[in-house]
């Protein structure tokens, strides 16, 4: 079972990714340890699908560049979450279903440009 997944971040973009991941994916934001909330960054729960919930732990990184291959993906309701991102005005890129058959999915980049990847569940 997976706990949680780190991306990074810039400093000072923690408000732009609670917009996306809390305001747009209506992922609930994790409080951090007093300790680890002083470097800034954001939690969030990722709801599972027919599983357990699962974290993405944002973290501020002081050389950030975004990650362009290197992604995260999660199980969603495919249509719903496509047509709400885009509605945030997110581009949504469709994958060839002939990749990984019988896995609807697409990509679209979080606020700071990381590539994040949704799947049918």
């Amino acid at each position: 079972m997976l706990h949680h997944v780190q991306i990074a971040a810039p400093a000072g973009s923690e408000d732009r990714l609670r917009a996306f991941y809390t305001g747009v994916l209506g992922w609930e934001e994790l409080p951090k340890p007093p300790l680890l909330a002083v470097r800034g960054g954001c939690w969030f729960r990722v709801p599972g699908r027919g599983g357990p919930d699962a974290e993405l732990h944002v973290g501020i990184e002081d050389d950030f560049r975004p990650a362009r291959k290197a992604h995260p993906a999660f199980v969603v309701d495919i249509d719903a979450t496509a047509t709400t991102i885009e509605a945030a005005g997110h581009a949504v890129r469709w994958a060839d279903p002939a990749e990984i058959p019988g896995r609807k999915r697409f990509h679209t980049n979080d606020p700071c440009g990381n590539r994040l990847e949704f799947l049918e569940g």
